[in-house]
């Protein structure tokens, strides 16, 4: 038998069809196209789940059950999206609808959450007891697992360590609070400083690398001009990294995991960000002096790593 797994992004709604293998063996893809209903995107993801089950050459009578993993706090007792602050979503019964639309079970959990347990039963985290997902993404999204189990919380909503305040009093967020992670960490944020830095430098390589057009800036525009030698994008790159591991730095001295690993986009980066977060979770964690320590490295699975964890979620 079949599973489906659905990756809800601020971006892009992406859905597969996973095997016993744990392998995607069909896919269908369709733009998030934000800010719009639940029912709406809820039908899309029928849709892209239509042409991934047509990829994988089978039919829903051999697909056991529709896992979603979508942002914000979800309430696994009755399948509700509590809360999403990126998708306006409140006290969504997101399991109900997309049971009316499948005819299949269906399973719900943080997008985070999944990405988490893709990981870790599939990926980075493959064998290891305590693990946490960070995916840096339109958000900050993590995923915890403490003793092979997800940490899911009272209400649903542990492990939005995107919403830890690193900066007091600093940017808003649109969660309510000032100062989020979220608000430095995120590629959306890597972008706004990218931006930022740009207005102040017209000499900056970085206007060449977009043509000259500020809305064609992306996550990998820094890092492509530092690569250059470009002093601004040195130091656009040289600040994101430090917010990157500031964030890393307290989820290790909270949790002590064996692994951190980091997916997302910006992820694509390799040793350019990972090894210098490292660096800094090195100098400045509070189990310095311990012989054993959290080992912080890339993602595995890619933008596979939610929809093999949703595929896998259960009650």
């Amino acid at each position: 038998m079949y599973k489906i797994g659905i990756d809800l992004g601020g971006t892009n709604i992406s859905v597969g069809v996973v095997n016993e293998k744990y392998e995607v063996v069909g896919r269908g893809v369709v733009k998030t196209k934000l800010p719009r209903s639940a029912a709406e995107i809820f039908d899309d993801m029928k849709a892209a789940a239509d042409e991934a089950v047509k990829k994988a050459g089978i039919t829903y009578d051999n697909i056991e059950s529709v896992g979603v993993g979508a942002p914000g706090s979800i309430n696994k007792s009755n399948g509700y999206i509590e809360f999403s602050n990126n998708f306006g979503f409140n006290k969504v019964p997101a399991k109900e609808m997309l049971e009316e639309r499948f005819g299949k079970p269906v399973y719900i959990d943080n997008d985070a959450n999944c990405a988490a347990l893709g990981e870790a039963i599939a990926g980075a985290g493959n064998g290891v007891k305590s693990f946490v997902a960070i995916t840096l993404g339109t958000g900050v999204g993590s995923g915890i697992i403490v003793d092979g189990k997800l940490v899911n919380g009272v209400n649903g909503a542990a492990g939005e360590m995107g919403h830890m305040v690193i900066v007091v009093n600093g940017e808003q967020c649109n969660c309510g609070r000032k100062g989020c992670w979220e608000r430095y960490a995120s590629a959306t944020a890597l972008i706004s400083q990218t931006k930022a830095a740009m207005l102040e430098d017209k000499d900056s390589i970085m206007w060449e690398l977009v043509g000259g057009d500020i809305n064609k800036v992306g996550g990998r525009t820094a890092f492509d001009a530092w690569r250059r030698g470009d002093k601004t994008a040195t130091r656009v790159v040289n600040d994101y990294i430090y917010y990157v591991a500031v964030g890393v730095t307290n989820i290790v001295n909270t949790f002590q995991p064996d692994v951190v690993c980091i997916g997302g986009g910006i992820s694509n980066e390799g040793d350019n960000l990972i090894k210098p977060v490292a660096e800094h979770v090195a100098r400045e964690r509070y189990s310095v002096h311990a012989e054993i320590q959290t080992k912080i490295m890339k993602a595995q699975l890619g933008n596979d790593a939610g929809i093999i964890g949703s595929a896998l979620l259960t009650e």
